[in-house]
């Protein structure tokens, strides 16, 4: 008799673990399949790891600039074999964090390759294959491959890079997020094709060790989600850093040498160049995993490589959900991990709402950061508002003048009509960290009348928050 239970889960990334221990403490007898690594992609590959490259970065760059804080270092160097070795540590480690939360949390782990066989039907259970995975090492305790039951099935299987037919990574010239995470020696050139937040990301992280990088965007801006704004004043600061960038350009060709690749670019004239690089990392986007689940015999609706859903994570076929990237944008493991809950809870028969994708923050760790929430000044105009911007410059903030960070800005957008807050953008120093100010403000339906009698602490980066605000209604202090 297989091993049933209420709720099956595929996929053990952000969206898929978080909504396997809510599940269980909702109750329910729970189960997470992967056939790679607790954690998913995020945790593993993406979201964490980078964080700690990029933290090493941030420390060799002060280390280049000792005087500007009245310090001396002599004979400052890197070794990226230890760069690598601690990011990976740092990922190892949640790793095994994850695997302790779900058995603490008594969730069963399944380890391999699952495909949805069945779905419920009345008292009958949906039925899950799972076949032994070759990609890594079972946790231990892990169950493995088998037949399994569920009342409940949730498809949380994340997403891969997307691959440009001819540009196709092949792990030694032309990298994806893995092997850029991961490199034997640091590149003295780079290509990035992509400005998203991976794209760069990477090339922030390069750039400061020292390689020649340059970045291709098909888009004519740079952080294509971002607001324009705070796009220009990032492009400045990575020019002005040494990085190469070239908007409304592509890559049309590349050519692989001995040790490097040439790429032909070619602009929005029609006029082309050629480019040669060690490296390419290629950061065109993340496309679902949506393939070898049993989905299609199911008949379950897909739209450009994700599972549609309803906002709830019920898709068009009764006992089966979905949630996370493949699901749908914004790919962000926040995003996931909160789809996740209203899922279960929805299965719970809890009062859920969809979740408001507008309210979904989005961060860029690179040198300086970027965040940003809610609509673009742009954006906002082309919906009909009529708005009030505010702008406060770092330049104008104490505590920002202390830590040597002068450059960067904070912008926000309100409805003049009603006073919502509709957007506020960010770029600067840990600005990452600011931004769920605004995000508890936005759900809260915080007007600027109630920012405004906000205090805010001082010396603190968060009092441009406030002066933002203040500078949207004339009422700017410190500018």
């Amino acid at each position: 008799m297989p091993d049933t239970y209420d709720v099956l889960i595929i996929g053990a990334g952000p969206g898929g673990y978080v909504t396997a221990i809510r599940s269980a403490q909702l109750g329910f007898k729970t189960a997470v399949v992967d056939r790679e690594h607790l954690g998913g992609i995020c945790l593993n590959w993406g979201c964490i790891p980078t964080k700690a490259l990029l933290r090493s970065a941030e420390i060799f760059h002060y280390f280049q600039h000792p005087g500007d804080y009245g310090l001396t270092a002599e004979k400052v160097g890197f070794d990226v074999g230890a760069i690598v070795k601690r990011s990976r540590g740092v990922s190892a480690k949640l790793n095994g964090g994850v695997g302790m939360l779900l058995k603490k949390n008594k969730v069963d782990v399944i380890w391999g390759e699952a495909t949805v066989d069945s779905v419920a039907k009345g008292n009958q259970p949906g039925q899950v294959t799972v076949k032994d995975s070759a990609r890594a090492e079972p946790p231990k305790g892990a169950k493995g491959a088998g037949t399994y039951q569920a009342k409940h099935i949730i498809v949380a299987t994340g997403a891969r890079p997307r691959a440009l037919p001819g540009i196709e990574p092949d792990k030694k010239l032309i990298w994806t997020y893995y092997e850029a995470m991961v490199p034997e020696t640091m590149p003295k050139s780079l290509l990035v094709m992509g400005s998203g937040a991976i794209g760069i990301e990477f090339a922030s992280f390069y750039r400061t060790m020292g390689a020649e990088v340059t970045v291709v965007e098909v888009l004519p801006q740079i952080l294509p989600v971002e607001d324009s704004e705070i796009a220009a004043m990032a492009r400045k600061r990575f020019e002005k850093q040494g990085i190469k960038i070239l908007t409304g350009a592509k890559v049309t060709k590349v050519e692989k040498g001995t040790g490097s690749i040439t790429a032909t670019i070619e602009g929005g004239d029609g006029k082309t160049q050629q480019i040669t690089a060690e490296k390419m990392i290629s950061a065109v986007g993340v496309v679902g995993n949506v393939e070898n689940l049993g989905l299609e015999k199911l008949g379950v609706k897909t739209d450009r490589g994700c599972v549609v859903t309803d906002g709830l994570g019920r898709t068009n076929v009764p006992g089966l959900y979905a949630i996370g990237d493949v699901a749908g944008p914004p790919m962000l493991a926040h995003k996931a991990e909160h789809e996740g809950v209203i899922c279960i809870e929805t299965i719970k028969g809890l009062h859920t709402h969809p979740m408001d994708k507008g309210k979904i923050p989005g961060c860029t760790y690179c040198q300086p950061q970027i965040a940003s929430v809610g609509l673009t000044e742009a954006k906002a105009k082309e919906q009909g508002f009529q708005v009030k911007v505010g702008r406060f410059p770092f330049a104008g903030n104490g505590k920002a003048i202390a830590l040597g960070e002068p450059d960067g800005m904070i912008k926000t957008v309100f409805d003049a009509k009603t006073g919502q807050l509709l957007g506020a953008h960010m770029v600067g120093a840990e600005v990452t960290e600011l931004i769920q100010g605004y995000v508890v403000a936005m759900n809260l339906e915080s007007t600027e009348e109630e920012l405004m009698h906000t205090v805010f602490p001082h010396p603190t980066l968060s009092e441009m928050m406030h002066e933002s605000v203040l500078d949207a209604y004339g009422k700017v202090i410190h500018t």
